[in-house]
């Protein structure tokens, strides 16, 4: 547990964002994707900024894990795969689905009692199935069904209300309020509603990463520790089959990483190192290139990262470039650490 009181909340500004990768076609730089990184070492200091880590955003959904690790702290007594979903951005896999179906027989409640918006599955090809089956749209297939049933059984099981779980000012809410604020080390600086409908927290991009490094490095059975261990253990669960955060968990042994709408991406490692993203254009393409060169400042050999260097720029059906990061984001360790 850190008991220390949080630090002032960050200030609330246009970001100071600046270059972290190009778009090249043929050696000539075609586009620039603006951002902001922050690398953290084992013992919390800043390796490695660029950018502006210390203004208010929003992490998204990159928030996650530490929801959940309020709502475990809360009593929720889930583990391995349904904890995973729970703190899931989740593809709508007929897995996570039926994950998320589970939590709420659990919890003695239905689909109907979710109150996230109703969505078409995240993945596009579940999607593409999905409409040719003529499916609607519906709370469960949403990517954050799993979260929200999560929340409905911590909520149940502490006998507070159901209708508006969603409330800011609901317990189970100013649990996750607090909880963000130990675990970034510092207040939140606002308060909205995420697009599941679920209250989101400014914080700064640096206190995120200082989250998500105090909640892999937790010692074993805490609720930190148990949060990262189900992620990590079942990455597809908390993501879906092909996607790239739950691939670079598989790469790098004892990672942990979610990612987060509008280019957000964080990692952690069990010995305390931590990297956060952010792009400000909230362009995909540019969020795992970055994060991986993120992690190769962290001391992660590169030769593990080498599938996430940037998708190709294709012309005429070939590659003609590739999303790279800057020159300022290249390695400075001569030697690895993991």
């Amino acid at each position: 547990m850190h008991t220390s009181s949080p630090a002032d909340a960050p200030v609330v500004r246009a970001p100071l964002h600046t270059p972290v990768a190009h778009l090249v076609r043929a050696g000539i730089v075609e586009g620039v994707h603006h951002g902001s990184v922050v690398v953290l070492e084992a013992d919390g200091r800043v390796g490695f900024r660029l950018g502006d880590t210390e203004a208010a955003f929003y992490p998204r959904s990159a928030l996650k894990p530490v929801q959940a690790v309020a709502m475990v702290r809360a009593g929720l007594p889930l583990d391995g795969e349904l904890l995973s979903l729970a703190a899931a951005s989740h593809s709508g896999e007929e897995r996570h689905l039926a994950g998320t179906r589970r939590i709420l027989e659990l919890a003695g409640l239905g689909e109907d009692d979710l109150r996230n918006v109703p969505d078409m599955p995240f993945d596009p090809a579940v999607r593409d199935t999905w409409v040719r089956e003529g499916r609607p749209a519906s709370r469960l297939a949403q990517n954050c069904s799993g979260k929200h049933a999560a929340m409905l059984w911590t909520a149940r099981i502490n006998g507070w209300s159901l209708d508006d779980y969603l409330d800011p000012a609901h317990p189970l809410q100013r649990a996750v309020a607090e909880t963000v604020e130990e675990l970034t080390g510092q207040r939140v600086a606002r308060v909205t509603v995420d697009g599941c409908g679920a209250p989101l927290f400014a914080v700064s991009l640096h206190g995120l990463a200082r989250a998500v490094a105090r909640i892999t490095s937790a010692a074993p059975g805490t609720p930190e520790a148990r949060v990262a261990d189900a992620m990590r253990e079942h990455a597809e669960m908390a993501s879906g089959a092909g996607r790239d955060v739950a691939a670079l968990m598989r790469a790098v042994p004892g990672l942990l990483a979610k990612d987060g709408f509008e280019g957000v991406q964080v990692a952690g490692l069990p010995d305390g190192r931590a990297i956060a993203v952010k792009i400000a254009d909230g362009a995909n393409r540019a969020r795992i290139p970055v994060a991986a060169a993120a992690l190769v400042r962290a001391g992660i050999d590169p030769a593990a990262l080498t599938a996430f260097a940037g998708e190709p720029v294709l012309g005429g059906g070939r590659p003609v470039g590739r999303v790279r990061p800057v020159d300022a984001l290249g390695p400075v360790h001569p030697a690895t650490r993991g």
